[in-house]
C-alpha cells in the first residue's frame, strides 16, 4: 500500500467474496518472533528518530508536554497470505506502516505529543471476516500481548510521567480499548490520560467502568470514538454492530447531527496536501455519515460507501486542532 489511493481499491477488494481467503491453522510454531522494545529497531516512531515521512508534518524536538501512543491499522490484508501475524522484521512491511499509517494517521497527533508507535504482530484482516475469526483467537491474543508489552516498556523508559494520549484505528482501537481497561481503567494511570481516540471501533458508551465518552470538544480523561460511511449508506450489519455504539462528530467534538462543511478543518491527501471545507458530516446512531469529499479524482470515492479506511484521514486536520486543545485543557486542569 503506498498512498491513500491505493487504499481505496484495498477497500473495493474486500467487499468482494469472502470464501477466496486461504487460511491455515494456527501454530504457535510458526509464528514470527517477537518484539524486543528495548531495541529501536522494535518502534516504527520513537521521538529523536522520526522517520521523513513523519517529519514532513512535524519536528522532532521530542520536548512536547504530552506522549501520543499510537496502534495502527490492519495491514496484512492479502487473501493469498495465510500467516495469521505479521513479520515485524520483513521490510516491506515495516515500509508499509511507515508510509501509510504513520505518514497519514499518526501525523495527525504528531503536534500534540510526542510519538510513540511500536510495530506489532497484527494479526491478518480475516480475523474479522467469518468463518476465520476463531481459527485466529490465538494471534489475535499474540498481537495484543505485543502492544501491551510495549506500552509496559514506554511506561518504564519514556513516559517520565507526561499525560498521555492514546490514539489508534480499526484492529489499532480494539488493542487500544483492551489496553485502556489493562493500564487505565480505574488506576492511578487514568489520572494521566488526556484522550482516546479509538477511531473505526464499535464500542459501548459504557464500555468502560470509569473512562468516559467525551461529549464537549475540550473534555480529557475519556475516549472518544466514531465510523464513517458515505452520506444515507448503511452497511449490511448496521443493527448488530453499529447501532448504538458511541459516536462523536469528528467535526464538532460533540454529539452534534451535523459537521458542517464550513467547520471542517482539513482533510490529508495522499500528497500530503490538505483540503479543508471539503466535507460536511451527519451524525447517527451509530455512525458517522460523510458527504463526498472534494478532492481530487473524487470520482473513485463516489463508488465506495464504507469508508472505513478514511476514518482518520477524512478529519486529520480537526483531529490534530483538537488533540492540541485537549492538551492545553489536561494542563490547565493539572
Amino acid at each position: 500500500m503506498r498512498n491513500s489511493l491505493c487504499l481505496i481499491f484495498v477497500a473495493l477488494s474486500l467487499l468482494g467474496c469472502k470464501s477466496t481467503y486461504k487460511t491455515v491453522a494456527f501454530d504457535q510454531k510458526s509464528v514470527p518472533e517477537a518484539p524486543d522494545y528495548s531495541y529501536d529497531k522494535s518502534w516504527a516512531v520513537l521521538p529523536g528518530g522520526y522517520p521523513q515521512e513523519l517529519l514532513a508534518f512535524v519536528d522532532d524536538s521530542g520536548s512536547k508536554k504530552a506522549d501520543v501512543f499510537y496502534i495502527y491499522p490492519t495491514l496484512l490484508t492479502n487473501k493469498k497470505d495465510t500467516n495469521w501475524n505479521s513479520d515485524v522484521e520483513n521490510l516491506e512491511i515495516r515500509k508499509d506502516i511507515i508510509e501509510y499509517p504513520i505518514a497519514l494517521q499518526a501525523s495527525a497527533w504528531a503536534a500534540a505529543g510526542n510519538i510513540y508507535a511500536p510495530f506489532y504482530r497484527q494479526t491478518h484482516y480475516r480475523i474479522f471476516v467469518e468463518p476465520f475469526k476463531k481459527q485466529g483467537l490465538e494471534a489475535w491474543e499474540l498481537a495484543y500481548r505485543d502492544v501491551s508489552d510495549a506500552f509496559a516498556y514506554y511506561l518504564e523508559h519514556y513516559n517520565q510521567g507526561k499525560p498521555i494520549i492514546i490514539a489508534a484505528h480499526s484492529q489499532g482501537s480494539f488493542h487500544a480499548i483492551r489496553l485502556l481497561k489493562e493500564f487505565f481503567d480505574g488506576q492511578p494511570l487514568q489520572k494521566k490520560l488526556i484522550v482516546a481516540y479509538l477511531a473505526g471501533a464499535n464500542l459501548f458508551a459504557d464500555e468502560f467502568k470509569n473512562i468516559p465518552l467525551l461529549e464537549t470538544p475540550n473534555a480529557v480523561g475519556g475516549f472518544v470514538s466514531w465510523n464513517t460511511y458515505k452520506m444515507n449508506k448503511f452497511p449490511k450489519d448496521y443493527e448488530m454492530v453499529f447501532k448504538g455504539r458511541a459516536t462523536i462528530n469528528p467535526i464538532t467534538w460533540d454529539t452534534s447531527e451535523i459537521g458542517s462543511e464550513s467547520l471542517h478543518r482539513g482533510l490529508l491527501f495522499k500528497n500530503g496536501d490538505l483540503y479543508p471545507n471539503s466535507l460536511s458530516t451527519q451524525t447517527i446512531d451509530g455512525l458517522v455519515w460523510s458527504s463526498l469529499p472534494k478532492i481530487p479524482n473524487r470520482f473513485f470515492m463516489s463508488f465506495i460507501k464504507n469508508y472505513h479506511f478514511a476514518d482518520v484521514n477524512l478529519f486529520w486536520k480537526d483531529i490534530q486542532q483538537n488533540a492540541l486543545l485537549r492538551v492545553e485543557q489536561w494542563f490547565a486542569n493539572n
